[in-house]
């Protein structure tokens, strides 16, 4: 399934990405890496064989995304090739009460998040589907199936993620597409640090949760075994998350006063996430 294949991940500085491409790179796919730090991508690179291709852009520079395309698909076509696998997984969080949070955050977070792997996908799937289908897989969040206090944008965001794949494989099916929706719980990246805060600053500080969930690596090696296996929805995440989402699914109203009643315990306070009074 991987071999010789080309898998065009965004995101892959670091993090999911990174990790999910060297982790397709030594199951013998051929890796397309973006994202904004050219550095940091020449050093995932390294860690790939079969000379991967750096392609950095910045996601939410939409007109520049289809000629971003075609440029993808030149270098490949140059070896004999196709694009087989696109990863959208570039994306940024949110630390911050609702109503702190200016709303240039959440323009931010929904361009990031949202828009830009829709903008991507968009222009990849006339290409993918002439070309006989292929495999789509968006990285979106436990946060993307249950709302999350602190998190209204990038919940917003990554719910309308899950939305736009699950009806784009409704829609591409038969075209010889498959649609991998991820959904993690809490791993060990930077997502926390880089979250944007109530004015749209970087957090810069790491949740325990986070510090204290598996690797990215242990991640990227579930989604290796869900393209295999043809999984559609892949839920990776701590007992306790993965209970936040079957009580989404089974008792709403009971999740809904969980997450109410966690706020009212001082869960902003603890995150530092509540401004002080007068601030």
């Amino acid at each position: 399934m991987f071999q010789d294949k080309h898998w065009w991940i965004t995101g892959a500085s670091s993090g999911i990405g990174s990790a999910l491409a060297v982790a397709l790179s030594e199951q013998g796919a051929r890796v397309i890496l973006s994202g904004r730090n050219v550095g940091a991508l020449e050093a995932v690179a390294a860690q790939c064989g079969r000379a991967p291709i750096v392609l950095p852009f910045e996601a939410t520079e939409y007109a520049a995304i289809p000629g971003i395309v075609a440029q993808a698909w030149s270098q490949v076509s140059a070896r004999g090739g196709r694009i087989d696998g696109l990863v959208n997984n570039a994306g940024i969080s949110q630390r911050s009460l609702a109503i702190e949070t200016v709303f240039d955050v959440y323009q931010k977070i929904i361009a990031v998040d949202l828009l830009a792997p829709i903008a991507l996908t968009q222009a990849m799937l006339p290409r993918m589907v002439a070309a006989g289908g292929g495999d789509i897989v968006a990285i979106s969040s436990v946060a993307g199936l249950v709302g999350v206090p602190l998190r209204t944008a990038y919940s917003a965001a990554k719910h309308g993620l899950i939305g736009y794949h699950d009806g784009l494989r409704a829609e591409t099916a038969h075209h010889g597409m498959r649609v991998m929706v991820v959904a993690p719980g809490s791993v060990r990246t930077n997502v926390s640090r880089n979250a944007l805060g109530a004015t749209g600053e970087a957090r810069g500080a790491s949740d325990e949760a986070i510090d204290n969930g598996p690797p990215p690596e242990a991640l990227a090696a579930r989604i290796v075994e869900g393209l295999r296996a043809g999984t559609r929805e892949l839920v990776f995440a701590a007992t306790m998350e993965e209970q936040l989402v079957a009580l989404r699914r089974q008792n709403p109203d009971g999740l809904f006063d969980l997450m109410a009643q966690l706020v009212a315990g001082g869960y902003a306070q603890r995150m530092g996430a509540e401004k002080s009074k007068g601030g």
